[in-house]
């Protein structure tokens, strides 16, 4: 009995030991709870209700373009805009269904049935016939089609509605299509970035409506956005460029990029020409707001953050009034050419023109009038200046001459005897007459083709006897050539401040040592007008090659489109090379070049021109094929500079595919007597009248 009562005695001392520490540990834990309560409290509650800063950019007036002398050419104009700011992590779509619902009371997207109808798709209807049946479509779903991502379960679904299922509603129901058209805009937008719901046509009334209904319209906004105008109409457009509107946003082959640099998806930016090329001057610095949201997504308040900027202006290197007198003058010329004989001109539709000021690049006029033979107009297609290549014909054989100085094949003086070259199972080549002996500068004055043909063979190694192939022929002759012709712009970029241009097209069969004779007369690799005006003005400028450029100046915005702010950078001319050729070889081109004028091929339109013009002229075989059948026509070319003595400006001239008739030489000299002489006539006027380049300085002055 004493050994069982001894047992009993001990087990409630374990017992009490146990009950001690849960005691402890309990009273450990009370305190601590105590301390989260009573202490950080305050802090825990704030955590619970944690908020988070979010930051979004608003887009602001892009800059202004104006010619050098302050003309303005592109312009802002303001529009209204309504807008949808979705919250953090975005609206359901049910949502987005009422917003629209709501927003459809107070405005239309098109007071226009048929394009109204036209901006919702089958995928637009699809969706909005899923959220008044998602059980059934979801039910549809295979069981692999389950077991896919949300996206792409999306679409199934999507695909198994047919047309007798969203069709029980009325599309021809102008309020149904009203709200699924704003719902389709509501569905594009993303977080906290503003999308424009529509900004054409907003009318003053759902204007008013809708910014008077604001409380009831959660994420949608009011405002004055911007709109491109060109005051001058197409005038040097093709050139100034276009951008994307509201809906189309940044492109999407470069979506990354963009977004990379701070823009929304719905931003609008350049897609052409100098809106492109000076996006990152002209879109100015965005308005940064931040928006102070909860945990669920709603906005509790926004702050602006950082300030916008409206992009900064530019000026250009163009007078506008005058870029419109040639426009004009290449237009008449074009017109009165193709009706004057509609036959004999049947395959002509263009002609080129591009001026430069040789010393600096700056761009005087680029032109380019084209015929629209379906709808019988004439319309500006400029951008062909800098697009379109041609075969040259003989304005290049300065190029080929100064070419054959420097490989040494022929020095000034050089006399060679201009015959037919009789090549076996090569057509015969030879000059349009034959001119016996003759030296270098003849070669240039009388347009001589054999003379230039000696030059290909020497630079090639070719020996060659009437009748029989060229023997010794070495295909590096091509490279040769057209090494020394890049150094002039010919097959290379002229560097003009544009987004695009082309180089021209390389022949790319260099065994055919007949076809390099072809290429030393312009009659093989084909180049851009802009190209021609850029080789011309290289010579002009004694061997130095200036990029071409537009833009002059770019200046400050600074709200006022009449007066211009101050100057951010003033660009001077670009030097891309010198031409590795003697000064003397320069010097006698540009005297043959003169002669071409006062008594050579160009005698007969230019020897009375009073500006003292230096010109090359040039007529290229330009054969094609149509439907199978051969078409042979030409490509009438001219290059020039004036004055002669101090070159201001330089121009080339490409009219293609004309009529083979003698009587169809005229067209490249008319437009170039008159386009010379009309440069050098308004540069009178506005001495006369005291405007120059002070101009713009003026326009600031008035500001300051």
């Amino acid at each position: 009995m004493t050994h069982k009562k001894k047992k009993r005695g001990q087990i409630p001392l374990r017992l009490n030991v146990l009950f001690l520490f849960v005691f402890i540990l309990f009273s450990f834990l009370i305190l601590q709870l105590g301390v989260v309560q009573i202490l950080n409290g305050e802090e825990a509650r704030k955590r619970v209700n944690e908020t988070e800063n979010t930051t979004a950019s608003i887009a602001v007036p892009r800059g202004l373009i104006y010619d050098q002398f302050g003309k303005l050419l592109l312009d802002n104009e303001p529009e209204r805009s309504i807008t949808y700011t979705p919250p953090k992590n975005g609206d359901s779509a049910e949502k987005r269904l009422e917003i629209a619902e709501k927003l459809a009371k107070l405005m239309m997207m098109d007071e226009d049935f048929e394009s109204l109808k036209a901006m919702v798709r089958e995928r637009d209807k699809k969706e909005y016939w899923y959220l008044f049946n998602v059980k059934e479509a979801n039910d549809r779903l295979t069981d692999e089609e389950k077991e896919l991502t949300t996206s792409e379960q999306y679409q199934a679904i999507l695909n198994h509605i047919k047309p007798e299922d969203y069709n029980e509603f009325d599309w021809n129901d102008r309020d149904l299509l009203n709200v699924v058209a704003i719902k389709k805009e509501l569905d594009q937008a993303f977080e906290l970035s503003p999308h424009t719901i529509k900004n054409e046509n907003v009318t003053e009334e759902e204007y008013a409506l809708v910014s008077e209904n604001l409380n009831q319209l959660p994420g949608i906004d009011a405002k004055i956005d911007w709109n491109r105008v060109k005051p001058y109409d197409q005038t040097f457009s093709s050139f100034i460029g276009n951008i994307t509107t509201s809906n189309e946003g940044i492109p999407r082959e470069n979506q990354d990029y963009y977004l990379t640099m701070g823009y929304s998806r719905n931003d609008r930016v350049g897609t052409s020409g100098l809106e492109q090329y000076y996006e990152s001057v002209l879109s100015g610095q965005k308005e940064i707001i931040q928006y102070t949201t909860d945990n669920n997504g709603n906005i509790l308040g926004t702050e602006t953050v950082k300030q916008g900027k409206s992009g900064n202006d530019l000026i250009l290197t163009i007078d506008i009034e005058f870029q419109k007198e040639v426009d004009q003058i290449v237009r008449e010329e074009l017109e009165q050419y193709i009706k004057s004989s509609p036959y004999e001109n049947r395959y002509m539709t263009d002609a080129l023109v591009a001026m430069l000021d040789p010393q600096t690049g700056d761009v005087i006029a680029l032109s380019g009038a084209h015929y629209d033979r379906e709808n019988d107009q004439f319309v500006d297609q400029a951008y062909r200046v800098i697009y379109d290549s041609h075969v040259p014909g003989s304005v290049v054989k300065g190029a080929t001459m100064l070419t054959g100085y420097e490989t040494g094949v022929v020095s000034p003086g050089t006399v060679l005897v201009d015959r037919p070259i009789k090549i076996a199972a090569t057509p015969r080549k030879q000059s349009w007459r034959t001119m016996g002996r003759i030296n270098d500068k003849t070669a240039i004055i009388q347009s001589s083709n054999v003379y230039m043909f000696e030059i290909a063979l020497g630079i090639s190694g070719a020996q060659y006897r009437e009748n029989e192939p060229l023997r010794g022929f070495n295909s590096e002759g091509f490279q040769i050539m057209r090494n020394y012709f890049h150094q002039f712009g010919l097959g290379s970029r002229t560097g003009i401040d544009l987004p695009y241009e082309a180089t021209g097209f390389v022949g790319s069969n260099i065994q055919d040592g007949g076809l390099l004779l072809d290429f030393a007369i312009g009659q093989y690799d084909n180049y851009t007008t802009l190209q021609l005006a850029q080789y011309i003005s290289t010579i002009a400028n004694d061997g130095y090659r200036v990029s071409p450029r537009i833009v002059k100046e770019i200046r400050q915005a600074n709200g006022n489109k009449d007066t211009l702010g101050p100057v951010i950078e003033r660009f001077s001319p670009n030097v891309l090379n010198r031409i590795s050729m003697d000064d003397r070889y320069i010097d006698t081109i540009q005297d043959s070049l003169r002669r071409v004028a006062t008594e050579g091929t160009g005698r007969g339109h230019w020897a009375n021109n009073q500006y003292n013009v230096a010109v090359k002229t040039g007529t290229a075989q330009n054969v094609f094929f149509e439907n199978g059948i051969k078409r042979e026509t030409h490509n009438l070319t001219l290059v020039g500079y004036a004055p002669y003595e101090e070159p201001e400006m330089a121009f080339a001239i490409v009219v293609p595919r004309t009529g083979r008739g003698t009587d169809q030489t005229g067209i490249h000299h008319n437009i170039g007597n008159r386009i010379v002489n009309r440069y050098f006539e308004r540069k009178e006027e506005r001495e006369e009248a005291g405007i120059d380049e002070t101009a713009i300085e003026e326009m600031s002055e008035a500001d300051e």
